[in-house]
Formats: C-alpha cells, sequence, structure tokens
C-alpha cells in the first residue's frame, strides 16, 4: 500500500509541473482546485482498489512497456502518457502566455470541473469491475484473463478509456483553454487507435470476448461509438 501511495504521490507532482511551469506562476486558483481532485480522486481509488482488486492495483505499478504486450501498444501507450502531458502544459501555457482562442465563461468552467471529477469517479469505477485492467494491451494468460461484463461494462465495452477522455476534456474546460480543448483531439485519437488494436487482439485470444462484443455494441459512448 505504501508503494501505491508513493506512486499517487509522484503522480500528483508530476501532474502540478505540468501544470505550473508552464504558467510560471504558484498563484493560480484553479491549479490548485484541480490538483485537490487529482489528489482525493487517486488516494480514494488507490485504498479502494487495494481492497477489492489488489492483484489488479499491484500489475498497475509496473511499467509501460512489458513482456507479452502486443507490439503496436509499445510506441501507443507512451504516445498516450506523454500526449495527455502535454496537454496539461499546452492548456497552462495557451491560459497564460499564448490566448489563442477566447477563454471559456466562469459558469462553463464549472461544468468542466465537474467534467474533470465525473471522468475519475468513472476511471475508478471501471478498475473495480475489471480485474484485467492493466495499464498496457496484452492477454494475461497467467492471470486467467476472463471478459469483464460487470459494472459499466453493460454498456460500454471500454469505459476507462470513456472517463480519460472526461478527465482531459473536463480539465481544458476548467482551465478556461479553449485551445486545449480542442487539442483533446489527439490524446482521444491516440486512445481510439489502442481501442482498435486491443480489440483485435481480445478478439482473436479471449474467450467469450465476440459474444460480449455483439451484446454489448458501444465502445466509449452509448448510441455514439
Amino acid at each position: 500500500m505504501a508503494r501505491q501511495l508513493i506512486g499517487v504521490l509522484g503522480y500528483v507532482a508530476l501532474f502540478a509541473c505540468f501544470l505550473f511551469v508552464p504558467a510560471g506562476t504558484l498563484h493560480w486558483r484553479a491549479a490548485w482546485i484541480l490538483l485537490t481532485v487529482v489528489l482525493f480522486a487517486r488516494v480514494l481509488s488507490a485504498a479502494r482498489l487495494w481492497m477489492v482488486q489488489r492483484e489488479l492495483a499491484i500489475e498497475r505499478t509496473k511499467l509501460p512497456i512489458q513482456p507479452g504486450q502486443i507490439t503496436a501498444d509499445r510506441p501507443l501507450v507512451l504516445a498516450s502518457m506523454a500526449s495527455f502531458a502535454a496537454l496539461i502544459a499546452f492548456a497552462s501555457a495557451d491560459l497564460w502566455h499564448l490566448h489563442l482562442l477566447p477563454v471559456f465563461t466562469p459558469s462553463v468552467r464549472v461544468i468542466g470541473l465537474v467534467l474533470f471529477t465525473s471522468g475519475w469517479w468513472i476511471v475508478h469505477l471501471a478498475l473495480s469491475a475489471n480485474a484485467y485492467a492493466v495499464t498496457v494491451v496484452r492477454f494475461q494468460d497467467e492471470r486467467g484473463h476472463e471478459v469483464a461484463e460487470g459494472g459499466l461494462y453493460r454498456h460500454v465495452r471500454h469505459p476507462m478509456y470513456a472517463g480519460l477522455v472526461l478527465v482531459m476534456s473536463g480539465l481544458c474546460i476548467w482551465l478556461g483553454s479553449s485551445a486545449a480543448l480542442i487539442a483533446t483531439l489527439v490524446p482521444a485519437g491516440i486512445l481510439v487507435i489502442r481501442i482498435r488494436f486491443e480489440e483485435r487482439m481480445l478478439r482473436a485470444r479471449l474467450t467469450g470476448y465476440s459474444e460480449y462484443a455483439s451484446r454489448v455494441r458501444w465502445r466509449l459512448v452509448p448510441g455514439v461509438w
């Protein structure tokens, strides 16, 4: 558990760097509120996951390049992480220095904070329901890989990715950067590509996944895709 908490604190520290270094100031109330949400969300999720999905919690501390990971996912997972970090830094730089597009109004920005918080909650629910939701795309034969069908997986096939899209969109809206919101198309697009490769692997190797996919039609957003 100590390792989990150290990982959370490291994540929050990096998040803070990507916010405050491009801004060039620590006097930024919206960023501190964002960090508070991140800290509470990650700590509570890590503690809960340790209780209900301890093996998964340990698996998710491993490096993003692993044995058995499909080849295409190796650059994609790194690109996904890098693009998310770059998005945070870009939102900060745009708000404080670039001013590429008009900022969102205060009322709209509050909606962004709601989306950001909701996204982390969806990620947590997805992790709680899927014991095989590791950070990389690989078939986990050594862990008795099975299809996850409970919780949010009854409605979409990749709820954790859906939650991450809300996190990224909500972050940009709360910080006020409409240019960064447009830029979320990059990390979101990488997630879509990862889904394509992940589903190809799951259909080929995971018993019952094709039948599950025929029952649950939507990948990210019900009625859309």
